[in-house]
C-alpha cells in the first residue's frame, strides 16, 4: 500500500510528512512524499529551487518525476538535505521539479497518481500559511505552497489538505487561522515524533521543529527567525487539522493566479505583483551578500558570554524557548557557524536542551 504526501513549501514540511504518516497511517505501508529541493542558504548556496538537472544519481518514477535515493548527490556548488532524509527515513522522496510552473507539477503529480494508484493524497502545510491570501505584511515564503496548492487543485484524483502546527511558522498569527481551520484530524504525541527524532538533530526547519518540542509536551513562547518572531507554544501547537482545498485555493490570490503558468519566471512575477516580493529574490540578495563576508570562526567563550546577555532580555520579553537558527542570528554569527554553537550550548549546558530547541530558564544557569 503506498500513500502521497505533498510537501507543500518543501524544506520541513517534508520531515514533517514522515511524522504525520505514521501517526496517522502507522507503520504499516510506505509514503512517497513529493517535495521541493529548496534548502536554507545555509545547506544550499545557490538561491531558488533544484531541479533534477542539480543532481547525480536520481532514480526515474515516471517520464517527470525523479526519485531522491540517499546515493544521490547534488551537484556543486549546489546542496540538498533530500539524500540525507532518504538515508535516514524509509519513505521515498520525489523531486518536485517547479521550471514549468504549475502545469509542469500537475503534470508530475498526475503521473505519479497514475503510477502509484496511491491509497491517499494528502497536501501537508505546517503552519499554516498555505492559508493566507498573500497580501499579509507578516508572509514571508508563499511562492512554493501557493504553487503546489494551484497543482493539487487540478489533479484529477481526491486531494486532502492537512495543516499541522497552526501558527508555529510565524507568518500568519493563530488567531488569524483558527476560523479557516476544518476538522481536527489528529494531535501529535511524543511517540510520533520518534520516527524523525534523528532528522531534528540537523534538519535547520524551526517550524517542524516547534512542531516536534510541542508534540514532546513543551510549552511557552519560542523565538525565531532573525527578526526574533515570538510564536506560542500552546496546546494547539501539535495539532493536525483539515482544510477544504477548494475554499483554500478561493481565499490564496497567487495560487490562483498561478493555475496556468509554465514557467518559473511566471510564478516569480505574479509573486512579486501580488505579495510584492519574490522569496527567490530575497535569497539572491542574500546570497551575494555572503559572498562578501570574511571567513567564520566560533570564539566559544565569546559566544557564551554573548548567550547569557541575549538569554537574560530574552527572558525578559517573556521568552521560554529559542531556535539555534535564532540563536545563531541573534549573537551576529555566520550561519554557517549554527551547527558548531549548537554542539557548544548542548554540550555545555545540556539541561537547557528541549530537543530540538534551547530553553531559556527562569534564571540563569
Amino acid at each position: 500500500m503506498t500513500r502521497l504526501i505533498v510537501a507543500a513549501g518543501g524544506g520541513g514540511d517534508a520531515v514533517a510528512a514522515a511524522m504525520i504518516h505514521a501517526a496517522l497511517y502507522g507503520d504499516e505501508d510506505r509514503a512517497v512524499i513529493l517535495t521541493y529541493a529548496w534548502d536554507r542558504l545555509l545547506i544550499d548556496p545557490v538561491p531558488g529551487p533544484r531541479g533534477p538537472d542539480n543532481f547525480t544519481g536520481l532514480q526515474p518514477l515516471t517520464p517527470a518525476v525523479w526519485a531522491v535515493p540517499a546515493e544521490a548527490r547534488p551537484i556543486a556548488p549546489a546542496g540538498s538535505s533530500l539524500p540525507r532524509l532518504a538515508a535516514e527515513l524509509r519513505h521515498t522522496f520525489a523531486l518536485i521539479d517547479p521550471r514549468h510552473g504549475v502545469e509542469g507539477v500537475t503534470r508530475q503529480l498526475e503521473e505519479l497518481v497514475d503510477h502509484l494508484s496511491p491509497e491517499s493524497i494528502d497536501l501537508l502545510d505546517v503552519g499554516g500559511d498555505i492559508l493566507a491570501r498573500g497580501d499579509e505584511p507578516t508572509l514571508k515564503s508563499p511562492l512554493a505552497d501557493a504553487l503546489t496548492l494551484a497543482a493539487c487543485c487540478q489533479v484529477n484524483a481526491p486531494v486532502r489538505l492537512l495543516v499541522a502546527g497552526p501558527g508555529l511558522d510565524g507568518e500568519l498569527p493563530l488567531d488569524e487561522l483558527r476560523g479557516k481551520l476544518g476538522p481536527l484530524i489528529h494531535t501529535l504525541t511524543t511517540k510520533n515524533v520518534e520516527p524523525i527524532s534523528s532528522v531534528l538533530e540537523w534538519h535547520p526547519s524551526e517550524a517542524t521543529g516547534m512542531l516536534a518540542a510541542t508534540a514532546r509536551g513543551v510549552r511557552g513562547t519560542c523565538e525565531m527567525r532573525d527578526a526574533g518572531l515570538p510564536v506560542p507554544l500552546t496546546d494547539e501547537a501539535p495539532t493536525v487539522h483539515e482544510v477544504d482545498l477548494d475554499e483554500a485555493l478561493t481565499r490564496n490570490q497567487l495560487a490562483r493566479a498561478l493555475l496556468t503558468t509554465a514557467t518559473l519566471d511566471e510564478v516569480e512575477a505574479h509573486s512579486r505583483e501580488i505579495c510584492g516580493y519574490s522569496e527567490i529574490d530575497y535569497e539572491r540578495n542574500k546570497a551575494a551578500w555572503l559572498k562578501d563576508q570574511p571567513p567564520a570562526q566560533l570564539d566559544p567563550e565569546a559566544a557564551l558570554s554573548q548567550l547569557d546577555q541575549f538569554e537574560a532580555e530574552a527572558r525578559n520579553r517573556g521568552v521560554t524557548h529559542t531556535t539555534f537558527r535564532r540563536i545563531t542570528e541573534a549573537l551576529n554569527l555566520n550561519g554557517s557557524l549554527r551547527e558548531d554553537l549548537r554542539q557548544l550550548l548542548i554540550n555545555g549546558r545540556p539541561n537547557q536542551y528541549d530537543a530540538p530547541l534551547w530553553r531559556i530558564t527562569a534564571t540563569p544557569e
